[in-house]
C-alpha cells in the first residue's frame, strides 16, 4: 500500500520509516531532566539510502534533517554535539553504501575511543543479493555476507547487520542501551541493505511509544570506598588527576568541594581540563607528556593517584614515566570497570559525581599536611607566571604559537568555546590555555584526528547555540577537511575559525627534529634533485597555495594577518561579523612551547647511517629506562 495503515496494534511502515519513528520517541533523563536524545539526523543521500532512509527523513520532519559535506565530518560534528551535551543527547548519520559508509570509519573511530555516543546508519549492499554485484559493492570470494560496512565492527561499540524488516524491533532497543550506558557508549552502526531499507513490514505499535532511558549514578563497593578513604589518609603526597568523566559527570562543583575540603592537588587530563577554573590555587593544570611544570613537578613524587574519569592514555602517563615514586598506588573513579582497574589500582566503579560526594563523607575532618599544599600552591603561581611570559613573547617577522593563543584566550569571549583536535596546537594549549568554565576547552585527543576541528566546532556550536566558538586550526588539519564551513554557512552557525598556517606539518616536523631527522617530509614545498627538502635546506620554493582564497570560496568572511597587533585587531573585528569568519595567520613554525619535565615514547631507529639519529637513539634509551610497570 502506498500510505502507512494502523490495523490493531500493528503500524505498516518501511524499515526506514520505523527507524526513524522510533528515533523520534527515545528519551533521556539524569537527576530528573529528561530531554529527546536524538537531536536530528545528518546525512549524504546516494542509491544506498535515498529512497529509504532519505524518504522517511523527508516524510517524518520531526526528526530534522541536516545536509553536510563529508560524511566523515558529519560524525565529528555528532561526536563534538554529544560531548558538549555531556552525551546526554547526540545526533544520528546516515550514508550511501560503498565509500560513503567507509568515509564514516575514521568518524566512529574517533568517537568510540572518546566514549561518545553517535548512531550511524550506513546503506549496505542488497540483501536479497539476486542483482549483486552492485555498484560500490566489494566482493569476497570467500563469503556472500561480507561488505565494505565490516570495517565498522573494531570501531563501534555496537554493530549490526539488518538483513530483515522485523530485525529493529530487537535491534533498535539494544543500540539504545549501549548509546546511553555511561560505561560502555560510543559508535554504534546498524548496517542497512538499501532493499531493506524500502521493505515494509507491520510493525507493533508499541515500539513507537515514547521511551525513557534513565542514565544511572552508580555508586561503587562500600568498603571499597572506605578502603580508599583509608589509602588517601595514609599518604603523604596524593594527586588528583580529572579526566574527562569529571565533566561528563557534572562534577565540576563536587570536585572543587572536594579539593577545598581536602587540599589534595590537581592535574588535568586533555579531555579533564576546565574540571577546576585555572586560577583555583591548588589547580596545577597539565598533567603528562603536554603538561605544566607544575603538574609534572608535583606529580614525579606523588605517593597516590586519584584517578576520576581518566582511561590514562600515553600522554598521561608520560609514557608510563610520570609517577616515579616507588611506592606509588592509585584510586581510580570511574564508570567503566575496565578503565578502574588500571595500574593495579583500587577501583571505585561508580559515576564521578556520587562518588566524591561519599568519598568527601567519608573524609570528614581530613586535611592534607599543609607543607604540601603551600608547595603545590607555589607550583601554581610559578606556572601562571610562566604563561604569562609566555602570552608576552613578541616574536618576529612572525607571531610564535604560544602568544597567538594567548590573544585568543585573553582578548576572546570569555564565555566561549575552544576546539582542537591534532598537530603542535593541542600540546601548546593543553599547557597555557586558562579555562574559565567547564566546557571552555573542547580537545578531542583520544583519536587526534586531524579534520576534527572545523566539524566538531560546528557541532558545539549546534549544541550550544548562543555560545561563540573558536577553531583553533593549523593549516594540515584545514586542508584535510574545511568543507564543513559550507554547513556553517548554510545553517546559520557562525563559527570564528584561527587558521594558523605554518606551511606544513608543524607538530611532526618538531618531533622528526627530536628524532634526529631534520623534519624530512613535513613541509609544504616543491621538491628539489628529487627529493623534498628538509628543514637543513634554507633555500625553499613555497608552494602557491592560498589557504585564505580557499576559505573565502567556501563562504567564509576572511581576515588576513602578517603580524600580531594585525591578529588582535581581527579577533575583534570578528566579533561583530555574523557569519563564519577565518582568521587567516601566518606564524613561526621552529618557536615552539618548552617541555616540560615529561616525555613521550615515539622509538628512534636502533642503527643508522645518520649521527643525528643515532644521537637521538642514545638519548630515547635513557628516557626508555624510566618506564615502569605499576603494580
Amino acid at each position: 500500500m502506498s500510505k502507512p495503515i494502523s490495523e490493531g496494534q500493528r503500524v505498516r511502515l518501511t524499515m526506514a520509516q520505523a527507524i526513524v519513528r522510533f528515533l523520534t520517541e527515545q528519551v533521556v533523563e539524569r537527576d530528573g531532566v529528561s530531554q529527546p536524545f536524538f537531536a536530528g539526523c545528518f546525512g549524504i543521500f546516494g542509491h544506498g539510502n535515498v529512497a529509504g532512509m532519505g524518504q522517511a527523513l523527508q516524510q517524518y520532519p520531526q526528526l530534522r534533517y541536516y545536509q553536510t559535506r563529508n560524511e566523515q565530518a558529519m560524525v565529528h560534528t555528532a561526536t563534538a554535539f554529544a560531548k558538549q551535551r555531556n552525551r546526554l543527547q547526540t545526533l544520528v548519520c546516515t550514508s550511501s553504501i560503498g565509500p560513503g559508509a567507509t568515509n564514516m570509519i575514521t568518524g566512529a573511530a574517533t568517537a568510540t575511543i572518546n566514549r561518545l555516543p553517535v548512531l550511524l546508519l550506513p546503506g549496505d549492499i542488497f540483501a536479497r543479493r539476486n542483482v549483486a554485484p552492485v555498484l560500490q559493492q566489494l566482493e569476497s570470494e570467500h563469503s556472500q555476507d561480507v561488505s565494505v560496512n565490516d570495517a565498522f565492527r573494531p570501531v563501534s561499540r555496537y554493530w549490526d547487520r539488518i538483513n530483515r524488516p522485523d530485525q529493529i524491533i530487537m535491534a533498535l532497543p539494544e543500540a539504545m542501551r549501549v548509546l546511553t550506558s555511561p560505561a560502555e557508549t560510543g559508535a554504534v552502526t546498524l548496517s542497512l541493505p538499501q532493499d531493506v531499507q524500502t521493505e515494509a513490514h507491520d510493525y507493533p505499535i508499541e515500539l513507537f511509544q515514547p521511551r525513557v532511558w534513565r542514565i544511572p549514578r552508580n555508586r561503587p563497593d562500600i568498603a571499597a570506598l572506605v578502603e580508599a578513604a583509608n589509602w588517601i589518609r595514609e599518604a603523604k603526597k596524593p594527586l588528583i588527576i580529572a579526566g574527562g568523566g569529571v565533566l561528563y559527570s557534572e562534577a565540576t562543583d563536587v570536585l572543587q568541594r572536594f579539593v577545598g575540603q581536602s587540599g589534595i592537588p590537581v592535574g588535568e587530563t586533555m579531555a579533564g581540563k576546565g574540571s577546576l577554573r585555572y586560577d583555583h590555587p591548588l589547580n596545577l593544570g597539565a598533567v603528562g607528556t603536554t603538561g605544566t611544570s607544575a603538574a609534572n613537578l608535583y606529580a614525579h613524587d606523588a605517593d597516590l593517584i586519584i584517578g576520576i574519569g581518566t582511561r590514562y592514555s600515553d600522554f598521561t602517563t608520560a609514557s608510563k614515566t610520570q609517577f616515579q615514586h616507588p611506592h606509588v598506588r592509585f584510586i581510580n573513579i570511574n564508570v567503566a570497570e575496565f578503565d578502574a582497574h588500571k595500574h593495579h589500582a583500587l577501583p571505585l566503579v561508580g559515576d564521578a559525581r556520587a562518588t566524591l560526594e561519599e568519598l568527601m563523607a567519608l573524609l570528614a575532618g581530613y586535611w592534607l599536611d599543609r607543607r604540601v599544599s603551600q608547595e603545590a600552591g607555589a607550583l601554581h603561581d610559578a606556572w601562571e607566571a610562566e604563561v604569562d611570559r609566555i602570552y608576552a613573547i613578541r616574536n618576529t617577522p612572525l607571531p610564535s604559537q604560544g602568544e597567538l593563543i594567548g590573544a585568543v584566550n585573553e582578548l576572546g569571549d570569555p564565555d566561549a568555546v575552544m576546539v582542537c583536535a591534532a598537530g603542535s596546537l593541542p600540546g601548546d594549549l593543553h599547557k597555557l590555555w586558562r579555562a574559565r568554565h567547564p566546557k571552555q576547552y573542547h580537545l578531542e585527543y583520544g583519536y587526534s584526528c586531524m579534520g576534527y576541528e572545523i566539524a566538531g566546532g560546528l557541532g558545539i556550536k549546534m549544541a550550544e547555540p548562543n555560545r561563540e566558538v573558536y577553531v583553533m586550526v593549523g593549516d594540515g588539519s584545514y586542508l584535510m577537511l574545511a568543507n564543513e564551513i559550507v554547513t556553517s554557512i548554510q545553517e546559520g552557525y557562525k563559527l570564528t575559525i584561527v587558521l594558523m598556517d605554518n606551511s606544513g606539518y608543524k607538530s611532526i616536523g618538531s618531533l622528526s627534529r627530536s628524532l634526529g631527522q631534520t623534519g624530512f617530509g613535513t613541509r609544504y614545498v616543491y621538491p628539489a634533485q628529487g627529493q623534498l627538502p628538509d628543514d637543513s635546506v634554507n633555500a625553499v620554493a613555497e608552494l602557491p597555495v592560498d589557504l585564505a582564497a580557499n576559505a573565502a570560496s567556501l563562504g567564509a568572511h576572511v581576515i588576513q594577518c602578517a603580524s600580531y597587533d594585525e591578529f588582535v585587531a581581527a579577533l575583534a573585528a570578528a566579533k561583530s561579523i555574523d557569519r563564519t569568519t577565518v582568521i587567516h595567520v601566518r606564524n613561526d613554525r621552529y618557536v615552539g612551547v618548552p617541555g616540560y619535565h615529561s616525555w613521550w615514547d615515539v622509538p628512534v631507529a636502533e642503527v643508522s647511517e645518520m649521527d643525528s639519529v643515532n644521537a637521538a637513539r642514545e638519548e630515547w634509551a635513557e628516557h626508555r629506562a624510566q618506564e615502569r610497570y605499576y603494580l
